[in-house]
């Protein structure tokens, strides 16, 4: 919304306008005015859950602490959305289909948290929003943005190429393709869904491929829409997992989003990408803009939700980060990529998994069920080992960090 105003201005020779014609100084504003949200506002917004007694309820487990956790407000992910949502607004090129997907992302999966804790909160019902619906709701969410970025005109890929494939191709060959265009570059422009392949030389990969045509014909999305609806399914049940101790889901999804920021400025800019020889992604530097509204609202919410936490974002607020998390990985290409950058959440989901499949079927062979873990997910094993809180979350950020770093540095380790 500001873009517009200032850019008008900026035509107008208004002094210091044109500086919102650059993302570093828009990304900025961004993440001070979403932290000043959360902080300031965020206080407003507990003592409004507080007196209209919106708590958790919490079910004795047997963990440390976990009883004086009863009647903490919850649904603070409230916080968190507005914190995203408005600076975006704000400082983002509105008619951009990344900023576009990003919102229609957080819109939709805030919903369908909000309608879990809703149902949990109001209307005393442990269990939330039935499995079904949640599930239901993610595929749709999957359905709309993977046609998004699928077919639309303005989602492209350049990808670096040498002489000989030029004289060889069909497809567009660009040379000229932005103001700060590497000069002697050759670039071929594609709109299908090519993705990054991390690890591995020449590590682009058609979709196509994988329904056995040379990437002309165009029905990738079959196979894309489906993938994006696993992985948005999955890393938002990750996060919601992993949001289980104070401050470990909202600390570990702001690390990933510092790499996330990372890896969409390089995309999105033609020098970093032709340096590092990956793909350029033309427009998708607005999402800087967008993930640093995100990190600017993680960072925020932890103020108040840093053990002992003054409020729990609920389902509100995890489904939605990590759903966010995922889509914006898509949108830059770095989907495959997530196994290790949201290793953290792989893993909570995936200790759930391990630790219900064998406790069937050590039930069903021997007649009693067996655990691998003293209780899941993963952060509950190390409480119930008798180690501290906040020390399991300050342990499992550096872990974040760790992989953040290594997935920053995929982009030449190949």
């Amino acid at each position: 919304m500001l873009y517009y105003i200032f850019n008008y201005l900026d035509q107008l020779n208004v002094p210091g306008a044109g500086l919102f014609q650059y993302i570093s100084f828009r990304a900025a504003m961004a993440l001070i005015t979403s932290l000043i949200i959360s902080i300031v506002f965020g206080k407003k917004i507990i003592n409004l859950l507080r007196k209209q007694q919106i708590g958790e309820t919490v079910r004795d487990l047997g963990l440390q602490g976990q009883l004086e956790k009863s009647g903490t407000p919850t649904m603070g992910g409230l916080i968190i959305l507005s914190a995203i949502f408005i600076p975006t607004v704000l400082f983002a090129k509105l008619d951009n289909i990344y900023v576009i997907t990003m919102l229609v992302a957080t819109i939709w999966l805030g919903m369908i948290g909000f309608l879990d804790d809703y149902i949990k909160v109001f209307k005393k019902n442990k269990e939330g929003l039935k499995g079904r619906f949640k599930i239901i709701g993610q595929i749709g969410v999957g359905v709309i943005i993977g046609g998004m970025l699928y077919f639309s005109d303005d989602v492209k890929v350049h990808k670096k190429v040498d002489e000989s494939y030029v004289v060889q191709a069909h497809e567009k060959v660009v040379t000229h393709m932005h103001s700060d265009v590497v000069e002697g570059t050759k670039w071929i422009e594609t709109d299908d869904m090519t993705t990054t392949i991390p690890f591995i030389k020449g590590n682009e990969f058609n979709y196509n491929w994988l329904l056995g045509q040379n990437g002309d014909m165009g029905y990738g999305w079959l196979i894309f829409i489906p993938i994006v609806i696993f992985i948005v399914t999955a890393v938002s049940n990750g996060a919601n997992m992993t949001d289980g101790l104070d401050g470990l889901a909202t600390g570990t999804s702001a690390i990933i989003g510092i790499a996330l920021a990372v890896l969409a400025y390089v995309s999105s800019n033609v020098k970093f990408a032709d340096y590092l020889n990956v793909m350029y992604i033309p427009h998708a530097e607005e999402m800087v803009i967008f993930i640093s509204a995100f990190v600017g609202a993680c960072v925020g919410f932890l103020w108040y939700n840093s053990f002992p936490a003054q409020v729990f974002m609920g389902d509100t607020g995890s489904l939605a980060l990590g759903g966010i998390i995922a889509v914006f990985a898509i949108a830059i290409r770095k989907e495959l990529l997530i196994p290790v950058l949201c290793g953290i959440f792989l893993i909570e989901n995936l200790s759930v998994m391990m630790q219900v499949g064998y406790f069937k079927y050590t039930k069903k062979k021997f007649g009693e069920g067996r655990r691998i873990f003293k209780m899941a997910p993963l952060h509950h094993h190390y409480q119930k080992g008798g180690m501290h809180e906040a020390k399991i979350v300050s342990r499992f950020w550096i872990v974040a960090v760790l992989l953040a770093v290594v997935s920053i540095v995929t982009l030449k380790l190949r």
